[in-house]
């Protein structure tokens, strides 16, 4: 059984679509997170997650959402609630243990900013507050509470040991090696990027109340564009100034890490992304029309410059 979409236009535009959603975003994550005391903590996690950025996770959040009945307003603390664990993993990952990067979203990373120590905590902090977002707002609007305990263990499990955190581990223990296979970088890819793309689009039908075939036609269309979103990425970072990508260009490169394009060249990588977009929207041709903003957000992946 498949949940009865909204009807929506046929002349869908992304751009519009794109700069009302992510007006909208950045009001939420603006309120949901006042500062408090100790304000250090409070300021250093502001920092990162007001710092701009395109939303493409809490956007999809809202678009599978409304796709299958539900709303902005019932999906909006889940949206800010994957941008939330998505800041901490880029706060994270900038930290010299770590990608050891100067530049985030075009402004300095935390820990250049606040110290390491306070970068640690600022993501920590994030990752424990967006749980309590996603539940405490979720129940204001009010959504059930069945709704709101399958959304938090389905993004529990994409930020953790097998999710992105697994997929961060492999990536690191891959840097430098030679024989890294395409298996094992499309595990990094899948768990490193993928798992919390997934989560935003999954977690949006399930706050909605999607049935069970529902779920996996969105789990089907998140996990291709979650994939090709890293390809791109991959590609932008040899393609791509600083200032296009707001982060320092060449990063793979130096630190020698396995890459679509270093395994298959730009060309190959650019048809594998394209084609894994394609695969995607043909898993929403069902829902007709009202599937145009989710078709379109995985056309825009592959034409990205940052």
């Amino acid at each position: 059984m498949t949940s009865n979409p909204p009807s929506i236009q046929t002349n869908f535009q992304l751009q519009p679509y794109l700069i009302d959603r992510q007006a909208r975003v950045e009001a939420a994550l603006a309120k949901s997170l006042p500062l408090a005391y100790p304000e250090k903590i409070y300021e250093a996690m502001r920092y990162s997650l007001l710092a701009g950025g395109k939303r493409l996770r809490p956007i999809l959040t809202i678009a599978s959402c409304e796709l299958l009945g539900g709303n902005m307003e019932m999906a909006m603390p889940t949206a800010c609630a994957m941008e939330m664990i998505h800041t901490m993993s880029l706060i994270h990952d900038d930290l010299p243990a770590m990608d050891n990067d100067d530049y985030r979203r075009g402004q300095l990373t935390n820990h250049k900013v606040y110290g390491e120590d306070i970068a640690i905590l600022a993501g920590d902090g994030l990752l424990a507050y967006a749980f309590e977002h996603l539940a405490q707002g979720s129940m204001r609007v009010p959504v059930p509470l069945d709704r709101i305990l399958y959304a938090v263990m389905h993004l529990a499990k994409a930020s953790g040991a097998d999710g992105l955190v697994g997929g961060q581990v492999v990536d690191l223990a891959s840097e430098g090696q030679a024989d890294v296979t395409l298996e094992t970088l499309s595990y990094i890819h899948a768990h490193k990027t993928g798992a919390l793309l997934e989560s935003a689009v999954v977690c949006g039908g399930i706050i909605a109340g999607a049935m069970a075939d529902d779920l996996q036609r969105l789990s089907q269309y998140a996990q291709n564009i979650g994939l090709a979103f890293q390809i791109i990425d991959d590609i932008l970072d040899i393609t791509a100034t600083s200032e296009e990508l707001g982060k320092s260009a060449g990063k793979d490169l130096q630190a020698e890490k396995a890459t679509y394009p270093k395994l298959l060249g730009i060309e190959e990588s650019q048809r594998q992304a394209t084609a894994l977009v394609a695969t995607a929207k043909e898993v929403l041709d069902v829902y007709g029309a009202a599937a145009q903003p989710l078709q379109a957000l995985a056309d825009f992946i592959t034409t990205r410059r940052n």
